[in-house]
């Protein structure tokens, strides 16, 4: 039961740690956003929980920087797939899209 536990507590951390990134982007403070990520990957790994779908949109699969559309990040949709390309590394990610 206290591995269940530490999982859904993992859960929320890594929750509240994007809403910061989110915010702190917002606010230009990039380096700070990409920390959240690397503290949020890092609990995640610690305690073996995948991040959610919604979240992996938001990392750069190569730097791991917080990607928010216009600022770090370039977003387009095209022939069913979303396309975003960090504009710090220059990686294209690719995720199925549905009409």
């Amino acid at each position: 039961m206290g591995r269940k536990k530490n999982k859904n507590i993992a859960k929320k951390r890594i929750k509240k740690l994007f809403e910061e990134a989110k915010e702190a982007a917002l606010e230009d403070e990039l380096k700070r956003s990409d920390r959240y990520v690397e503290l949020a990957r890092k609990i995640g790994m610690r305690h073996n929980v995948t991040l959610d779908s919604k979240y992996k949109r938001r990392v750069c699969r190569n730097c791991y920087s917080y990607l928010h559309p216009g600022k770090t990040c370039k977003i387009r949709i095209k022939e069913g797939s979303l396309i975003t390309k960090c504009l710090k590394c220059g990686t294209i990610n690719r995720f199925g899209y549905k009409d």
